[in-house]
């Protein structure tokens, strides 16, 4: 049951002091922890409280009575409503301390380990357009923001063709303009709606489980191929071959024209097949190899995993490759290889690298990016790591003298950690997208294991979103 609004109540001329999870920033008000949307620290403000937990208040900021000289002005209209980039108020410095801040307070709080200093993080060069993937959503009746209800203006049921409302599945922000991907990302999704709206296609319903058109994804690489993905909810040649075709029409910069029939009540398609309209059914992307002159190529599908941020995906691996101090003899364990970035991307300075995945479609790219760059020293495998990574497969593929591990945000499962500990590589290189969960795996390896080295790398400016890196040395 909603909490009534007596007893919200406002909080007046509040310090703001520090940078907080999920994007939020935090207050103490009479020993009492407050957790902020809308503010940076330095800001002095009223607070709005909406939600009291016995040891904690979560509130919003409503009047400001000082502007903190760490703020700047966002340059997104959308900006505190779709929830996607809640730090752009912020200075980009700022922000880079405060993730830096971050994992150093998780290191030492959940860790409870001896850590070397940390070194500083690596920010990206691009604070917006950084993006190489988004995916928008198409919705029958679009969110209205509080200004819009306010005015009194009757809207009607809009459509709306943009980002879910946070923590709201079925509530969809129609976007004017978003900065995390380049041209033409904004104008293929804007020339779409209008298409459909004036060839009176449907807008997918979510809750009535009604429409045609569901979602759109774009990718593009650093070669300028886009890759544009339309999802229907059902088969209607005629339309969606209207659709398609005015896209290849109008934006001759797509290379890869693929469309999905989505039945299901589910936006998940890595179960549904892809097809192809006009194009390759691939993009291709390049990266540099570790200390190698050639370049790298990798070829991402429609359902490919590849890091959003090509520039700082680099960056990440040349860290990783850096602390895992490779030599030619070496044989490396790339566990959760995805779809084998890391392991190409070391395995021209070693002996072998064997990769290590849950998802076998990603293997199968993997296989296909070791053959693409004609690297013949892999070997990949697919399924539960806690379940593969036995005594017997060691004994089958050889003991690692280095493991490279970059776990999804729930961090390793504490068998494979238990494994880790048995197999005793001469390091580990542990790159994380969640330094608590990273912190507490650190905790169990700290039993034969010491940290030599920590470099956090920013891949998504403007989140509070930070990847970081951990050389383990063996006692």
């Amino acid at each position: 049951m909603r909490e009534k609004k007596k007893d919200l109540p406002i909080m007046e001329k509040v310090s703001i002091t520090e940078a907080a999870a999920e994007g939020k920033a935090l207050a103490r008000v009479e020993n009492m922890v407050v957790f902020v949307d809308n503010a940076v620290p330095g800001d002095v403000a009223d607070l709005q409280v909406t939600r009291k937990k016995s040891n904690y208040r979560e509130a919003h900021a409503i009047h400001f009575h000082v502007f903190s000289d760490k703020r700047t002005e966002p340059v997104c209209s959308h900006f505190g409503v779709c929830g996607g980039c809640k730090w752009q108020n912020m200075k980009y410095e700022h922000q880079l301390f405060y993730k830096q801040k971050q994992v150093k307070d998780s290191l030492e709080r959940l860790a409870k380990v001896p850590i070397p200093e940390i070194l500083p993080i690596r920010g990206s060069e691009n604070e917006y357009y950084y993006r190489n993937k988004l995916e928008f959503t198409f919705s029958h009746r679009g969110w209205m923001t509080t200004e819009e209800i306010n005015s009194g203006e009757n809207f009607g049921d809009r459509p709306a063709l943009g980002f879910h409302i946070p923590g709201m599945f079925d509530k969809v922000l129609d976007i004017k303009e978003c900065f995390l991907q380049p041209e033409p990302s904004n104008a293929i999704r804007l020339a779409v709606k209008k298409y459909a709206v004036e060839n009176n296609l449907e807008f997918f319903n979510t809750r009535e489980q009604t429409g045609f058109l569901r979602n759109i994804i774009i990718r593009n690489t650093s070669k300028r191929e886009w890759m544009v993905n339309v999802i229907f909810a059902y088969q209607d040649k005629e339309k969606r071959v209207g659709l398609l075709t005015f896209l290849v029409d109008k934006f001759p910069e797509i290379t890869s024209l693929l469309y999905v029939i989505n039945t299901k009540r589910n936006d998940t398609i890595n179960d549904l097949e892809v097809h192809c309209f006009k194009g390759e059914d691939f993009i291709m992307e390049e990266m540099p190899g570790f200390k190698t002159e050639s370049k790298l190529k990798f070829k991402i599908g429609a359902k490919s995993f590849f890091q959003t941020n090509t520039q700082q995906a680099y960056r990440l691996y040349k860290t990783a490759a850096e602390f895992a101090q490779l030599k030619n003899d070496d044989l490396v364990y790339d566990l959760y290889t995805g779809t084998g970035t890391i392991a190409c991307f070391v395995a021209g300075n070693v002996k072998k690298v064997v990769g290590i995945e849950y998802v076998p479609s990603a293997i199968e790219d993997a296989k296909e990016n070791a053959s693409l760059n004609n690297i013949f020293n892999t070997s990949f495998f697919a399924g539960d790591m806690k379940d593969i990574l036995t005594s017997d497969f060691v004994k089958e593929n050889g003991k690692p003298d280095v493991i490279i591990t970059d776990p999804p945000r729930a961090g390793m499962h504490e068998d494979v950690v238990k494994r880790i500990l048995e197999i005793e590589p001469r390091r580990i290189v542990y790159v994380s997208c969640n330094p608590a969960t990273q912190a507490r795996d650190i905790a169990w390896l700290a039993e034969k294991y010491s940290v030599e080295k920590v470099q956090p790398v920013d891949m998504f400016p403007h989140t509070h979103h930070v990847e970081n890196v951990v050389a383990f040395v063996r006692k």
